[in-house]
């Protein structure tokens, strides 16, 4: 139903949100944020906590997102991400993939390894982009595939920002299943891990999510979305004496992927 035009007033006199933007829609698109942040699914109570907003705006702008399909109601009474968000997100990794191509073909120039970008999408890492080594012995992760973040370079490099009861909960949303007998199944050692990521800068999968492969991996800074990009190879190429070599390449290389992002999406 249009709005009357009593309403469409009240609604031009609130003041605008901070950069001029229009607040209601930072309000919506901070609490879909929020909901992905929470696995997906969170109660009216849980968001006016964790948002500070007053139960009748968040209803309100449920509300109305419920009515785009961004966020369906369950029967149990709690939100839920909508489908219609899946086509948007589709569309935005897809170029995301295509604008970090020529970077991650630059870390393949400089390391000799497969190079891949990856994204933290609610619990779950999605690759969103590759560019294969050229040997003839490498590896390969089909861009779109998804895996629990507990047993990957990307997904450690990727939490190692968030705070840990955020890690805890996720990890006790997704579990912690073994890939292999080196995965980390313990919450406690893994954020010990994640502060070991913070100390060094880069994170690393050492044979925890397939036998005989390592992967390196650093976050994107200040990425429009969470992104981490990663080399991965046999551990006979990707020793422990090449690290010191590959880091640095992957966090010149993120730092500029960092900057054409930001110039994609001028704020």
């Amino acid at each position: 139903m249009p709005p009357s035009s009593a309403s469409t007033s009240a609604a031009a006199a609130k003041p605008a949100a901070a950069g001029g933007g229009v607040q209601s829609l930072e309000r919506a698109f901070d609490l879909l944020e929020r909901m992905a942040d929470a696995g997906g699914e969170v109660g009216l109570s849980e968001l006016s906590t964790s948002s500070g907003l007053p139960l009748p705006t968040i209803h309100r702008l449920m509300r109305t997102l419920v009515a785009c399909g961004y966020v369906r109601q369950q029967p149990n009474r709690r939100y839920a991400l909508g489908p219609r968000l899946i086509r948007l997100g589709e569309s935005a990794s897809r170029l995301l993939g295509t604008w970090a191509r020529p970077y991650l073909a630059r870390a393949v120039e400089e390391t000799g390894e497969t190079a891949n970008m990856a994204l933290l999408d609610g619990d779950e890492i999605v690759y969103v982009a590759q560019v294969p080594s050229r040997h003839a012995v490498r590896m390969f992760t089909e861009v779109g595939r998804r895996v629990l973040p507990h047993s990957t370079g990307v997904g450690k490099a990727l939490l190692a920002g968030h705070p840990p009861e955020e890690v805890r909960a996720l990890l006790g949303r997704t579990g912690m299943p073994a890939a292999t007998e080196k995965t980390i199944t313990d919450p406690d050692r893994f954020l010990d891990a994640l502060e070991e990521v913070r100390r060094l800068g880069y994170a690393m999968d050492d044979n925890e999510q397939e036998i005989g492969v390592r992967c390196i991996a650093v976050p994107v800074p200040d990425s429009p979305t969470a992104a981490a990009i990663s080399i991965s190879g046999p551990t006979g190429r990707v020793t422990e004496a090449s690290i010191d070599k590959i880091v640095p390449v992957l966090q010149e290389i993120a730092a500029e992927l960092s900057v054409a992002l930001a110039t994609q999406n001028p704020a």
